[in-house]
């Protein structure tokens, strides 16, 4: 019978039970820890991650972030949260809104012509699909405030990952395509991996604002709300390109085929 993985302290390491495997991992190795559900930590295992600088991040089963422990020191001081609040609105708070949907549109760009090179069957279709990511990027090219502009390019970077998106259901087996991006639930196996594969990223983005000092809640690009991390959106998307490779490998793999 399978038991729950549990986590405590032990000889000043961190002892691992996941069923009737036992291993000690040191402090030093562990940047972050994940809990997902139906699993166990002492109170000794997490004051010794919080006294070593390790945040602790509990996942539900979507792999999405509903909790953490940290250290209850800021990373910085309040300067930079007011100064977060006071370049949001201002233009270089406009600027950096608008580059890091650009970062996010290159990106998905390059890996799009990555998987070009080797499918010259499939040329056509992926230079139309580029080609119409290309176009959202160039209108991207606007002036003013965030308050005046958002709304468009929200739109336009959407509009550019409905390219994307297609693209990489085109460029699927036909048993792993899918219809567009979904969220909880996830209505496809490719939609469920990228899911959680996002929820473990939005942790890791939190966790780098928590060190600087930055604000998650103050977002640029995605507005205030109650309980929302804006900023922590706002800054995942120039990142969501590393799971996105991740996934789409995988899904390239035999192996991980026979999982479904």
């Amino acid at each position: 019978m399978l038991t729950a993985p549990s986590l405590k302290k032990q000889n000043n390491c961190f002892l691992v039970k996941v069923d009737d495997k036992v291993f000690e991992v040191s402090e030093k190795k562990v940047d972050s820890i994940l809990i997902t559900t139906s699993a166990t930590i002492t109170t000794d295992a997490i004051k010794f991650a919080v006294e070593n600088n390790i945040d602790i991040v509990f996942l539900d089963n979507f792999g999405d972030p509903y909790g953490r422990i940290w250290h209850s020191k800021l990373g910085s001081t309040t300067y930079i949260r007011r100064r977060q609040l006071e370049i949001s609105e201002e233009p270089e708070g406009f600027r950096l809104a608008k580059g890091w949907i650009e970062q996010k549109i290159d990106s998905q760009i390059l890996f799009l012509k990555d998987l070009k090179k080797n499918r010259p069957e499939q040329k056509d279709e992926l230079d139309d699909y580029i080609s119409g990511m290309e176009d959202m990027k160039a209108q991207l090219e606007v002036e003013g405030t965030l308050d005046e502009m958002r709304g468009k390019i929200m739109g336009l970077e959407g509009m550019a990952s409905r390219h994307y998106f297609e693209a990489l259901s085109y460029l699927l087996p036909d048993k792993w395509k899918f219809n567009g991006r979904s969220r909880n639930p996830a209505k496809d196996e490719f939609n469920c991996l990228l899911n959680y594969g996002y929820g473990v990223l939005y942790s890791r983005v939190e966790k780098a604002c928590i060190i600087a000092g930055l604000d998650p809640y103050v977002g640029f690009n995605h507005t205030d709300d109650y309980n929302k991390k804006s900023f922590v959106f706002d800054l995942i998307e120039m990142y969501r390109i590393h799971i996105d490779r991740t996934v789409f490998n995988l899904f390239r793999k035999t192996g991980f085929r026979q999982l479904f």
